[in-house]
């Protein structure tokens, strides 16, 4: 599939989600952008926000298979798994698959997880399987995970380990709406005269799959590569920073600026690419230092101001 046919297959994709989601249309690119680079991606924001119907929709227009999990502080690890089940008839254990067999598997309040579950579902997101009694189980691909935690809420939540967070390839926060963006949620819900549903299918069965290997077709200059370094490496040396982007925020920038290409209709990545997408790419992978946390220090901070000071390459 060449860039342009690319492009409008998946500019088909967000016009079948623009049909239930309003709005949002920065937020939503993005999102397919981390789906496309084949990531699991961290929403990040306030309650009723829409975080639930933009994954529904998206796996829908994908063709993917979708599941749900409310995570609570009395989940286990084989609620999410799967585990083995005693048949009576045939005297034998069989394994029952969790809802992590799917294609996107939606971590509503990931943070309200125990620990064991969390460190479950790690084993799933970096390995692409499931372990039970010594036999792993490979999940099919594609398999990503849409995990949605409250910045605000902190009573009774279990805490992120800096590991598994560094597993999403990006985090977003959706944000408010706009009075117009409101009114017109509203209006639809009026006219629809039931909840909205999730837009039908726009790819075939397999063809995202065939996307997300396109990604690797696109090319990227040396000079960006070493842009990337760049700015990984300007996080690392911030003196109020404890831990700086890793290796695996590099690896992810350069993913997602080639996915970001190929949702433009383009086969190489631009300075534009990285730059608009290294927010989401590296924030969450930086560790603060506790006195300037407390002053209100942010890796979102941190990031953008080394997106301001670091030189951008010349191409072409």
């Amino acid at each position: 599939m060449n860039g342009g046919s690319s492009k409008a297959r998946l500019e088909q994709v967000i016009a079948g989600v623009g049909q239930v989601v309003v709005g949002k249309q920065e937020a939503l690119r993005t999102l397919l952008v981390g789906l496309l680079a084949d990531g699991h991606i961290l929403l990040e924001d306030l309650p009723g926000l829409g975080k639930t119907l933009i994954a529904k929709s998206f796996s829908s227009a994908l063709g993917l298979a979708f599941t749900r999990v409310q995570f609570t502080a009395d989940l286990l690890p084989t609620d999410i798994t799967g585990g083995e089940i005693y048949d009576p008839s045939s005297g034998k254990f069989s394994f029952r698959k969790g809802p992590v067999f799917t294609h996107i598997l939606l971590a509503d309040e990931i943070n309200r997880a125990p620990p064991k579950v969390q460190s479950a579902l790690l084993e799933s997101m970096q390995e692409y399987q499931v372990t039970s009694e010594g036999t792993t189980y490979p999940l099919e691909r594609p398999f990503l995970v849409m995990a949605t935690q409250n910045p605000i809420e902190l009573e009774g939540t279990y805490p992120l380990p800096e590991a598994q967070v560094d597993r999403f390839l990006l985090r977003l926060t959706v944000g408010y709406p706009t009075a117009g963006e409101e009114r017109a949620i509203l209006a639809r819900r009026r006219l629809a005269k039931t909840e909205l549903q999730p837009p039908p299918a726009v790819l075939a069965p397999g063809e995202f799959r065939g996307l997300q290997t396109a990604v690797e077709n696109v090319s990227i200059t040396p000079a960006l590569e070493g842009y990337i370094v760049d700015l990984v490496s300007a996080t690392r040396a911030d003196p109020r920073v404890e831990v700086g982007a890793s290796p695996r925020g590099s690896l992810a920038l350069a993913k997602l600026s080639r996915a970001k290409a190929l949702l433009e209709g383009r086969d190489f990545v631009l300075p534009d690419d990285v730059k608009s997408l290294a927010l989401p790419a590296l924030a969450h992978r930086i560790v603060i230092k506790p006195e300037p946390w407390i002053r209100g220090l942010r890796g979102t901070t941190v990031v953008s101001e080394v997106i301001r000071k670091v030189p951008v390459p010349k191409v072409g």
